[in-house]
């Protein structure tokens, strides 16, 4: 497998760069501890709801999510989550409300995390992405899966238990593989899913099964979907993905096959590039790239020696 050495090496990958946020995890059983960081005067709250929440430009030319002390923020008995510390001793809450509140500001509006991930900094990222999970968790997993009883809210919003069963019920994260597959001409295969639309290409991924490493996830997924075999594989670094609870395992592969059979069901168009397809691809419009927050982005950049064209559209 090549060694990486280019301008795209050292360019972090969306919603992986050191965020400065400690999640101070032994904090989130501590009542007495989480009540006092909750009054005290720089204490910073943000709601989320449905996986957005309200950013703003700021004046040195940035963006940043819209935080308010504890004392103006909306009132919720139980949707309060923790979510961590930053080197200042400053403390960080989200609220999970069924709307994102009004603001007087023109200039705030809701954002998701593929929108606001590539405008945010590094902590406002990461707790954007610690909020937007622990939101998807709370609203999907209500009932205790042991008993069917409504389950409550514990550890500061890591936790839910059921007072029927005891059981306690931790939040969720699926590990996905995606990967670049190289051939013996150092060409990419990139695929297109059947919901994409025309000319969006990207990676193969797919979801680790029950008692599969994540090398096996690897060469079943790239076979089942393009009908490739694989040989060697690469892995290069993982990135949180909270849409709505996965964990992208991002690797480089060689195929040891090298006809294409797509399967019809999750991919319908698949082909080789190489890196002078891929830019006359992307010049002509045939090609459309990857979102740029995700870990596919950086996989392709890895590859092609240099960032890619910024996407037309988010689809």
């Amino acid at each position: 497998m090549s060694t990486f050495d280019n301008e795209t090496t050292d360019r972090p990958i969306g919603l992986t760069a050191p965020s400065g946020i400690d999640r101070a995890a032994h904090h989130r059983l501590d009542e007495a501890w989480l009540a006092a960081a909750w009054s005290h005067p720089t204490t910073r709250v943000f709601v989320v709801s449905g996986g957005q929440v309200l950013i703003d430009d700021t004046a040195d030319g940035g963006t940043a999510i819209v935080m308010t002390p504890a004392f103006e923020a909306p009132v919720t008995e139980t949707h309060r989550y923790f979510l961590g510390r930053d080197e200042k001793g400053v403390s960080y809450f989200a609220l999970q409300k069924d709307s994102l509140p009004g603001r007087m500001d023109q200039s705030a509006r809701p954002a998701g995390l593929r929108e606001a991930g590539l405008l945010l900094g590094p902590r406002d990222a990461g707790l954007m992405a610690h909020a937007v999970a622990l939101e998807n968790w709370q609203r999907l997993h209500r009932f205790c899966s042991r008993c069917g009883e409504r389950t409550v809210i514990a550890a500061a919003g890591h936790i839910r238990r059921c007072q029927a069963c005891g059981a306690e019920h931790y939040p969720r994260t699926d590990p996905a593989v995606i990967m670049l597959v190289t051939d013996d001409q150092d060409r990419a295969l990139l695929g297109r899913q059947v919901h994409w639309p025309e000319g969006r290409f990207s990676t193969l991924a797919g979801f680790v099964e029950p008692g599969e490493s994540i090398e096996q996830s690897v060469a079943r997924e790239v076979f089942e979907e393009a009908g490739i075999t694989v040989g060697e594989v690469e892995y290069l670094a993982s990135q949180p993905w909270p849409f709505p609870s996965s964990l992208m395992l991002g690797f480089m592969a060689r195929a040891t096959t090298f006809d294409i059979n797509v399967d019809g069901e999750e991919i319908e168009e698949a082909r080789w590039f190489s890196r002078e397809d891929l830019t006359a691809a992307f010049e002509s419009g045939e090609v459309m790239p990857p979102f740029g927050i995700s870990i596919a982005a950086r996989l392709i950049e890895l590859w092609y020696g240099k960032p890619l064209p910024r996407p037309r559209s988010t689809v």
